[in-house]
């Protein structure tokens, strides 16, 4: 018998009463998208486009608002105004400078911490500037670039250094207090009084009287004395502080007038120094009869008895503040760039490495050849990354730069807000200098962006 194939039943229908399914069409699933981003957009909107179609529009107003139309008058300002073009070449600098050092110094410390033992606690010390904010770290550099060495601790670092290898002066701002009196008192200009007259040896002692010295050099003096008798053919004197509160007799050493010991004294004849003698603790100095000779001779203090204190370096100075507050912001970013790398670092295969040592590279080629070539991604955000920060520097500066040199150190965003709200009072002006640093970023930015959808995309 022959079997009839009858073709398959179709499916039973749904039961009843239950929805069938549909999937989401695409149209429904961007709604559902929109919906979820729209308070993100909204957010996005009120505090980025809006402020930035607010300043271009603004930027061509002049300071009355917007009843005032200059057109491009304020962008022709811009780049004609000496501050803002000062602003230009700081940022420059800024740009250039701080990104690159930031980076390098990254790229070192997170080399170096791989091979230290307490590597993790040597980032964890790099990074903690991190921490602080910018104010709190202008407030810190402030006071670390004080002139005043007791405050300053740049300054008293430096001046430490100093006095180490150039001996401060024992009285400095000390003059002679009469001229021309006789043949034994001081005339001439600080740093290098003569005698007025010629002394000859055995004409009796020679008084070097000085005023000028600070009262507080002189808290362990004694008192200034007379030398007895000076020996056979030589010639003596003293060095001492003419001065007496309520009187006394200039030229003569006084009851209470302090010696001026460890001064240097020189004997010069025809130009030349033939003798030289240092100032005892009472203030008495002698020169040998076998140096002097029995000729006259002008007695000379040296410049090196008076030369001012050294007082550090003038970080916040004109010529230096731009620099300073540069490395404070090195400061703050470093463990930013050297904790990035170092994670870019922890993702090279270690193969590689090996794999060169064994082929006989020394570590300076390991490093030039294999890991700045691999790592060439990673430091590129983080060069990226911190131009545009530069870019937009503004609390360090404002922070840390005196008044006097404000303008010295002056940067974009600084003079945006100077010629915005800082006295300047034009709006327009600083409107379009936003415009200005928006367009300054804006490559930056998006150059960023591209590199960051090129690496997702590998």
């Amino acid at each position: 018998m022959s079997q009839t194939l009858t073709p398959p039943s179709p499916a039973a229908p749904a039961a009843a009463g239950a929805p069938a399914r549909r999937g989401r069409t695409p149209r429904r699933r961007g709604w559902i998208a929109a919906f979820f981003l729209l308070p993100a957009l909204i957010l996005l909107g009120a505090l980025v486009v809006y402020p930035i179609v607010w300043s271009a529009i603004r930027s061509l107003f002049g300071p009355d608002g917007f009843t005032d139309f200059v057109g491009l008058s304020n962008y022709t300002g811009v780049f004609t105004d000496h501050q803002t073009l000062v602003a230009l070449k700081n940022n420059a600098i800024w740009v250039v400078v701080a990104p690159v050092v930031a980076t390098g110094l990254g790229l070192i410390f997170a080399v170096l911490t791989e091979r230290i033992r307490w590597g993790t606690a040597f980032k964890l010390v790099v990074f903690m500037p991190m921490a602080i904010s910018m104010l709190a770290a202008g407030i810190i550099f402030r006071l670390v670039y004080d002139q005043d060495p007791g405050k300053g601790v740049a300054n008293a670092v430096v001046t430490g250094v100093h006095d180490t290898f150039f001996k401060a002066s024992a009285y400095p701002g000390a003059h002679p207090r009469v001229a021309g009196a006789g043949s034994g008192t001081l005339a001439g200009p600080v740093g290098g009084p003569y005698t007025s007259k010629p002394v000859s040896p055995g004409g009796g002692p020679a008084a070097l009287a000085l005023v000028g010295v600070q009262p507080t050099t002189l808290t362990d003096a004694t008192q200034a004395a007379s030398p007895s008798a000076c020996p056979q053919g030589s010639l003596c004197g003293t060095v001492w502080l003419d001065f007496q509160p309520g009187g006394g007799t200039p030229g003569k050493i006084d009851r209470g007038e302090k010696a001026l010991a460890d001064i240097r004294v020189e004997a010069v004849r025809g130009g030349r120094v033939v003798a030289t003698a240092t100032a005892a603790k009472d203030g008495t100095f002698a020169l040998p009869a076998s140096r002097i000779g029995a000729s006259p001779v002008q007695l000379r203090l040296p410049a090196t008895n008076f030369t001012s204190q050294y007082a550090g370096v003038n970080w916040l100075g004109p010529t230096l503040v731009t620099w300073s507050i540069i490395g404070a912001y090195v400061w703050m970013w470093t463990g930013f760039a050297m904790v990035l790398i170092a994670a870019g670092l922890a993702g090279i295969p270690r193969e590689l490495l090996e794999a060169a040592r064994v082929d006989g590279a020394r570590e300076w080629q390991v490093f030039r050849r294999i890991t700045v070539p691999l790592l060439a991604p990673v430091l590129g955000v983080v060069l990226v990354t911190l131009v545009i920060n530069v870019l937009k520097i503004f609390d360090l500066v404002y922070v840390i730069a005196p008044g006097a040199s404000e303008q010295d150190a002056n940067v974009l965003a600084l003079q945006l807000y100077l010629s915005s709200f800082g006295g300047g009072n034009d709006q327009g002006t600083g409107s379009a200098l936003a415009v200005l640093l928006l367009a300054l970023v804006a490559p930056v930015m998006f150059l960023n962006i591209k590199r960051f959808r090129k690496e997702k995309s590998r």
